[in-house]
């Protein structure tokens, strides 16, 4: 029996040491400017790794000190927490499977189309409230500035390999046909209404593209980039998790069988 504890306990303490990538990737989010202005995923993947973290602690308290109670709400609550976590992998994964870039003549960078998305995202960044102040936290950093600083020739900006979301607000729409000053700067053409876009164009440094639906666009392939690198931590984490709880199950379900045996040799079966 106090090796069964000890086995559960160590089981347990694997699972704590799970949840370090899932708060890891959570933070990670919160680094990105793009996902810090939005503020969807990270929380949510936080808040999970914490309770799977205190869930194991349980675990492997109830697994050493023999606390039988602990070790029930241990098997209940990790069961929930995993079905939780698998949930928010399928669900990532089905919200970030639309949306890629567009290539355009002559130009290296991709353009993105705000319809391409799934609508679970678009609705994230369609109504003007929330609009507003990702706009605001966008537009405060520092992503679009440096391409000034890094291209001065159009030819070498063409040929550039920038995010999306510099991509999207940072300059207006190629089918525009704005003439190229700097990365941030561009003069307009006589007719520049081939698309709204085109009309959301300011070179204002502080508005640039940034009220523009391809700057909307912009964003959400960055995101969608992120959460897929996130996701692909978090699926690899909940197949370990599953194995250690299914590990976990057994040597519970040994440690009171060998429990029972043992109180039916001293003649005891019942208590």
């Amino acid at each position: 029996m106090a090796l069964s504890n000890n086995v559960i306990g160590a089981i347990n303490f694997i699972a704590m040491l799970l949840s370090i990538p899932i708060i890891g990737t959570g933070i990670w989010l919160t680094t990105q400017p793009d996902n810090s202005c939005v503020k969807i995923l990270q929380w949510p993947v936080i808040i999970l790794g914490v309770l799977i973290l205190v869930v194991a602690l349980a675990g492997f308290i109830g697994g050493f000190w023999r606390i039988p109670w602990l070790l029930i709400f241990y098997l209940i609550a990790m069961l929930i927490l995993i079905i939780l976590l698998a949930c928010l992998v399928v669900f990532v994964y089905m919200v970030t499977s639309r949306g890629s870039g567009h290539m355009v003549p002559s130009r290296a960078y991709l353009e993105y189309n705000l319809d391409d998305f799934s609508g679970w995202m678009r609705r994230r960044v369609r109504s003007s409230f929330k609009w507003d102040r990702i706009r605001s936290c966008l537009s405060s950093s520092s992503m679009c500035a440096e391409l000034n600083q890094s291209y001065r020739m159009a030819q070498d900006f063409f040929n550039a390999h920038i995010t999306p979301l510099q991509s999207g607000c940072c300059k207006p729409p190629t089918e525009c046909g704005y003439t190229f000053v700097n990365p941030t700067y561009w003069i307009s053409p006589i007719n520049n209404a081939a698309d709204m876009d085109c009309l959301q164009w300011n070179n204002d440094q502080t508005q640039l593209c940034y009220s523009c639906n391809s700057c909307k666009a912009g964003l959400l392939a960055n995101i969608k980039k992120e959460w897929r690198k996130a996701d692909i931590i978090l699926t690899i984490t909940l197949v370990a998790l599953i194995a250690v709880y299914l590990i976990g199950c057994c040597a519970f379900r040994n440690a009171k069988t060998d429990e029972l045996f043992r109180k039916y040799k001293q003649g005891d079966p019942y208590n």
